[in-house]
């Protein structure tokens, strides 16, 4: 059965959700799970808009809110009496669906679980889809968990040019 079981994390609401139904599996199969982060481009990109004008390292901000988010999940889990251990993927080595199935092979998952927001039209061309890439590309079985309700407003804030908001 699945026991070692690979759960992508990003602090979103669809990523606890993820999260919380992989817990839950975790403890039917005595499985254990590997939380993981990924840092990538776009995120360091977005965090040196955010800081712009401030003096500092970036990149070591972005590490050290990953490392809390990875530490808050791990003890969730822990305190659900499932065991787990986090990796932060933080080398920018390719786009977050490739560093995903990386890691899903590199620790032997049985399975992954990913919180996904499920946007359609304009929103997942624009954004494209790391879930998508992810169930095309593992090696292993994937469990979709979709967003609740309250993630589709989270993810809305996405607009185009023009103030178009993107479908979700």
């Amino acid at each position: 059965m699945y026991h070692r079981i690979l759960v992508p994390i990003d602090g979103s609401s669809t990523s606890n959700r993820g999260l919380d139904e992989a817990i839950q599996l975790a403890k039917l199969t005595g499985g254990r799970l590997r939380l993981a982060h990924v840092i990538d481009e776009l995120s360091f990109a977005l965090a040196m808009d955010a800081y712009a004008g401030i003096a500092g390292n970036w990149l070591e901000e972005l590490r050290g809110n990953a490392v809390k988010l990875l530490e808050a999940a791990r003890a969730k889990a822990v305190e659900a009496g499932v065991e787990a251990d986090t990796v932060l993927l933080d080398q920018f080595k390719g786009t977050v669906h490739d560093q995903i199935v990386a890691q899903a092979q590199a620790c032997k998952a049985d399975l992954i679980v990913i919180g996904t927001h499920g946007r359609r039209g304009l929103g997942r061309w624009v954004m494209g889809s790391s879930a998508e890439h992810i169930l095309r590309m593992a090696p292993v079985p994937v469990l979709l968990v979709r967003a609740p309700e309250e993630a589709k407003a989270e993810h809305e804030r996405f607009t185009l040019p023009g103030g178009m908001l993107a479908s979700q």
